[in-house]
């Protein structure tokens, strides 16, 4: 039996080293994952000549490290995730891929029990690390913006389990984050409010709908003060809710004045009407003009009435078209190439039924330059009914680009299929 020819035709990218980490062999699995060939590796020094690590030194270097544990300990040992770029083909442009990769080291004992060989078995777990870095920064990007906004933030699984609350609970409540996701966020809710609390969010929670309540809850200094709890499911898809968003705004102060108002004139009770109406108008507005709109890294505007009129434009998504006055105009106007691709269409439908619309990597053809040239970009976006008097009054607009993950992934599938 020719072992040589079998061992390399094992699917599974492995490599044969010597105690001194010179390479004797590797599979056909290795050198294409790899983009090497036998005649540019076996022989030479693994890590010194074959691999050298352009940015870690031959004694920094982990691999070197896993290599001499498995040596010295006769034992299998698994070198963490690392990153050492690929360099591209000429045709490719060149410069390097970013590649992520696992590996283990096992040692094979001669009859006297010494390391006559060093198998290494390696993975590129490329996809999975960048998948894991993207997921990382959007729930960056969603603490951040949470963190920054003035009112209590929380969310739930979907499940309805509580998962979490942004600081601002903290220094609000004086009780620890930890105890409060413990359950313990029913003690700062004033007893006699829980019970219709209660009731409401698991009618909420039941038919998969946005709730609003008024509630006291107690504040750090013992007194309960008025708030505004508002709580919205977020869907994949699918129609499949995945998880709960939900906000709590002290509207004490504006309750007692309306209060007092009621008291000294009972014909001032419209007026109580239009200064609460006014009051969440306001609070709504500023919270999203200065936190998730003025403030956010990612791109946000304010299409209101049924014409989409752009009202407000943070700076990212002005980026997009920097030679276009925007403010004021119908979408239809102002961005005229995506009328034929359907998002007037989507937009409307937000409008019209007061449901939220979430899309992940959509292609958008854009006139970035204002020149006629469409470039193809690809969005992760969502569209949000903003509500007064219970009545959709415009659209909130949320989106990053992700072209150059997609543009990656597209690459790494078609090597794949090479």
């Amino acid at each position: 039996m020719d072992y040589t020819k079998l061992f390399r035709h094992i699917p599974e990218a492995m490599v044969v080293l010597s105690p001194e980490y010179k390479i004797l062999d590797a599979t056909d699995a290795y050198l294409k994952i790899t983009r090497r060939s036998a005649s540019q590796i076996i022989g030479k020094h693994f890590l010194l000549e074959a691999f050298p690590n352009k940015e870690l030194s031959y004694e920094e270097n982990p691999v070197r490290a896993s290599l001499d544990k498995a040596l010295q300990s006769k034992k299998v040992d698994y070198l963490e995730v690392i990153r050492y770029d690929l360099p591209k083909p000429e045709a490719e442009g060149g410069e390097y891929d970013v590649r992520f990769w696992e590996a283990s080291h096992t040692p094979v004992l001669d009859e006297e029990g010494n390391v006559a060989y060093l198998i290494q078995h390696t993975s590129d777990v490329t996809e999975r690390e960048l998948a894991k870095m993207a997921l990382t920064e959007s729930e960056e990007k969603f603490r951040f913006m949470a963190e920054a906004m003035p009112q209590l933030i929380f969310t739930t699984n979907a499940a309805g389990e509580l998962n979490y609350l942004n600081k601002r609970w903290e220094r609000y409540t004086d009780v620890p984050l930890e105890e409060l996701r413990q359950e313990n966020w029913q003690k700062v809710i004033h007893p006699d409010d829980l019970p219709a609390v209660m009731a409401k969010w698991e009618e909420a929670f039941r038919n998969g709908v946005g709730m609003q309540v008024e509630l006291r809850m107690r504040d750090k200094d013992g007194l309960f003060r008025w708030h505004l709890c508002r709580t919205q499911p977020m869907e994949d898809e699918e129609g499949n809710i995945i998880m709960w968003v939900g906000s709590s705004t002290d509207i004490h102060d504006t309750r007692m004045m309306v209060q007092e108002l009621l008291a000294t004139n009972e014909q001032m009770s419209l007026l109580s009407d239009q200064v609460q109406q006014a009051y969440e108008k306001a609070e709504s507005e500023r919270k999203m003009l200065e936190t998730l709109i003025l403030q956010a890294p990612a791109m946000f505007c304010i299409l209101k009435g049924p014409e989409h009129r752009f009202e407000l434009i943070n700076e990212k998504y002005h980026q997009i078209y920097p030679t276009r006055e925007l403010l004021h105009k119908p979408l239809a106007e102002a961005v005229p190439e995506i009328v034929e691709q359907g998002f007037i269409e989507l937009l409307d439908g937000v409008y019209n039924t007061g449901k939220p619309y979430i899309a992940e990597e959509v292609p958008i053809m854009l006139d970035k330059n204002n020149n006629g040239n469409l470039e193809e970009t690809y969005f992760t976006f969502s569209y949000h009914p903003i509500f007064e008097s219970d009545k959709v009054s415009g659209i909130l607009a949320f989106g990053y680009e992700v072209t150059e993950q997609v543009k990656f992934r597209e690459k790494v599938q078609e090597l794949g299929k090479s």
